[in-house]
């Protein structure tokens, strides 16, 4: 074999295994497409942290039969109305995808079932006659705090990162008000706001996974229904002024009433208007005077101090022709050549580093010597 088949024989092993790889990733690519698992919240078939297939998974292996429905004429189908019939339960996530209809449509299929809406929007809390409260506490297990009911949950408690409170006037109220049960003519009807007991990255969390298995596990059958936007009509089309808050309205008539007023308030003239003619000419004299009491009033020497020694160096600068963007240093030691005098004398009165004077009659002092320097400065 020559030197040149070997490199030629590496190259044709490469493109082999590139083309290897690229078969197994797609056969893999093809597997994970084909898989039936969901991205959505609270979606049985969601792997993901967000998900709730651990807690569907759970169901099933303890005889629970889940038949998960993703429209409603599915859910029609499934739940026919059958009047008097209560076995069965109906849960309900992705709630906020319910509008008019499609909840009129629900609550006529579950008929007399036990029905669980997982953090339902406030417009259907609104619909089912229940308030909003607040909120339950970051991090931290709430007890249940409730006993008598069904599924028993009085021992039990919960922790999550958000969950929601409601009130109602009717029903028992758990988990500081995570949790509502009522007990009607048309069945019993759960409000679960804290939604996250049924994520699979939050499941483990104190007695989450209980809870979730006693509220879901009451009976054999288990319809675990999915809304979809599909579903709405053009009826359940939701308005702007639906998803404001009710203060809104309030607020802005308060509004429109004060800022009128604030006008009128604001706006109003405290006397006549002086008319003087323009331009007005102010002699240097006497705006030098205005701002010499505006110093004085504010006592800031350090800030004069700097005014009068910069305006000197300036025209010392000009005089002896040493240009605009000279230092300090030149200019004192170009004056003190000039005037004949030392240079640290002439350093104490013309450097910004210099000390300012700690009284009124030392800043006079200081600028009768800067004007005497200047003096001596334009002299030939």
């Amino acid at each position: 074999m020559s030197a040149v088949d070997a490199p030629t024989r590496t190259s044709r092993r490469t493109w082999v295994l590139v083309a290897a790889a690229l078969v197994v990733a797609t056969g893999v690519g093809v597997l994970l497409g084909s898989s039936p698992s969901r991205s959505d919240p609270l979606d049985p078939g969601n792997p993901g942290g967000d998900g709730a297939q651990a807690v569907a998974r759970v169901l099933a292996d303890a005889g629970v039969d889940i038949d998960v429905v993703r429209s409603a004429d599915a859910l029609d189908e499934r739940l026919p109305e059958v009047a008097g019939r209560t076995e069965g339960l109906v849960v309900v996530t992705a709630t906020e995808r319910l509008g008019e209809t499609t909840t009129r449509r629900l609550l006529d299929a579950a008929g007399n079932r036990t029905l669980v809406l997982v953090d339902p929007p406030p417009l259907l809390l609104d619909d089912l006659g229940v308030d909003g409260a607040g909120s339950l506490p970051a991090g931290r297990a709430v007890a249940a705090g409730c006993s008598g009911t069904v599924p028993p949950l009085d021992d039990l408690r919960i922790e999550v990162d958000t969950a929601r409170t409601v009130t109602a006037d009717r029903g028992t109220s758990c988990f500081d008000g995570a949790l509502l049960l009522d007990t009607g003519s048309r069945g019993t009807l759960v409000v679960l706001t804290a939604g996250d007991v049924l994520t699979n990255d939050q499941v483990l969390r104190a007695d989450n996974a209980a809870v979730a298995l006693r509220l879901l596990g009451q009976q054999d059958e288990l319809v675990w229904y999915v809304p979809s936007y599909d579903d709405l009509v053009a009826d359940d089309g939701v308005g702007a002024r639906s998803l404001l808050p009710a203060w809104l309205l309030p607020a802005l008539l308060l509004l429109a009433l004060a800022v009128p007023v604030a006008m009128v308030w604001r706006g109003r003239r405290l006397g006549p208007l002086a008319v003087e003619p323009l331009p007005v000419v102010v002699r240097a004299l006497e705006t030098t005077l205005s701002r010499g009491r505006l110093y004085r009033r504010a006592g800031d020497r350090a800030h004069t101090t700097r005014v009068l020694r910069a305006d000197t160096r300036r025209a010392a600068a000009d005089h002896l022709h040493l240009g605009r963007g000279v230092t300090a240093d030149t200019v004192v030691r170009a004056v003190a050549t000039r005037t004949g005098r030392d240079p640290d004398e002439v350093a104490a009165l013309l450097h910004p580093d210099a000390p300012p004077p700690t009284d009124d009659r030392g800043l006079v002092a200081l600028a009768r010597s800067l004007a005497d320097l200047e003096r001596e400065v334009r002299q030939p």
